[in-house]
């Protein structure tokens, strides 16, 4: 489905199945919110929201199952946003990869945060898109391995749809130019980080699309020492409207998950299940 024909979604999620019904098939509807630019605060409490609330569902609905009664799907979103310049630190990352102190972070305008992905250290700023999928993997397929490779090839394709060949290095996770074995410059494009709890995901991707890539001349990006960051914008020799690359994303998303996207207006209301689970 072209991404200009997106339908449009309500602010409300589907109502919960009458009790006694059959339980419902899995839901690929993806909800997709284009938020601009957003506080990296903001969104990670956004995202944790989201999450709980999907994880509430899914707990209600283990209960009603065993219960003999009535389940409800879990919806599934995807956020797509850029960030004021800030630096995230994942769980398995080493403080000593961000290169500036407390002075340095001000001088810079950037912020730093711990967070709970996977993952060492990187930036996001201004003219990189950040998508963030909500999504539960039991709607789609339970492999969080195979959701890191669709997702890095949605972002492969797209990229190819400006001319940019791209690829993956084995052992590193995301998407680089120069990815073959022995190439002179490899350089990356694309990096992902996930959170991955009981099938339902968060965090995501950044793709540097007009990125001002001197930020990461302050950190050891994702650890790794000996290769490079790029963007669109340096690899083509012009800016790209980031309104653009996400036009040209949907489609891959919506075809490599099997899915049916749409753009929401609004944010969701988020009900508890509809009834408590009587024993």
């Amino acid at each position: 489905m072209p991404a200009n024909s997106l339908p449009v979604a309500s602010s409300g999620v589907a109502p919960a199945p009458a009790e006694g019904a059959s339980p419902p098939a899995a839901s690929r509807l993806i909800r997709v919110e284009q938020l601009g630019l957003m506080g990296y605060e903001a969104a990670w409490a956004y995202q944790e929201e989201l999450l709980a609330h999907t994880l509430h569902v899914k707990t209600h609905n283990r209960l009603a199952t065993e219960a003999g009664q009535a389940t409800q799907p879990t919806a599934n979103y995807l956020l797509l946003c850029e960030h004021p310049p800030v630096y995230t630190l994942g769980k398995s990352g080493k403080p000593e990869h961000l290169l500036l102190d407390e002075a340095g972070l001000a001088t810079h305008g950037a912020t730093f945060h711990r967070i709970n992905r996977g993952g060492d250290i990187t930036y996001h700023g201004p003219g990189q898109l950040v998508g963030y999928p909500i999504l539960d993997l039991d709607n789609f397929f339970t492999d969080i391995h195979r959701y890191l490779r669709l997702l890095e090839e949605a972002i492969i394709l797209t990229l190819a749809d400006y001319g940019l060949r791209a690829g993956r290095i084995a052992g590193l996770t995301g998407v680089w130019f120069d990815f073959e074995e022995g190439a002179p410059n490899p350089r990356k494009i694309c990096a992902m980080g996930v959170k991955c709890s009981r099938w339902v995901t968060m965090h995501g991707f950044a793709l540097n699309v007009n990125t001002d890539l001197s930020y990461f001349g302050h950190i050891v990006p994702c650890g790794i020492t000996d290769k490079a960051v790029t963007s669109m914008a340096q690899e083509l020799g012009r800016e790209v409207p980031l309104a653009e690359v996400s036009a040209r994303l949907l489609p891959h998303l919506e075809r490599l998950f099997e899915a049916e996207l749409q753009l929401a207006t609004g944010r969701p209301v988020l009900p508890a299940p509809a009834s408590e689970v009587s024993a």
